[in-house]
C-alpha cells in the first residue's frame, strides 16, 4: 500500500498539491486551521493512492511524505 502524509502545522495551504494530484486525491480541508492559520491539505483517498509523489514535487514548503509498498 502507498501512503502519504503531511505536515499539516507547516502547511500554508497553497493548493499547488490539490492541482498536481492526478486521481484528484488531495483537498483543503476547510474544517481546520492549522497554528499558522491556514486551511491545511491531506488526502481523501489513500487507498486509491499511485505514489507519483507529484503532490510532494510541487510542495514548496516540503510538508509531504510519499511511501510506496508500506506494509499496514
Amino acid at each position: 500500500m502507498n501512503r502519504v502524509t503531511f505536515k499539516t502545522e507547516l502547511c500554508k495551504g497553497c493548493g499547488l498539491c490539490v492541482g498536481a494530484c492526478p486521481k484528484h486525491l488531495i483537498a483543503l480541508d476547510k474544517t481546520k486551521l492549522n497554528a499558522k492559520g491556514y486551511h491545511p491539505a491531506g488526502i481523501t483517498g489513500q487507498e486509491n493512492c499511485i505514489a507519483c509523489a507529484m503532490c510532494a514535487t510541487m510542495c514548496p514548503d516540503v510538508v509531504i511524505t510519499v511511501e510506496r509498498g508500506v506494509e499496514e
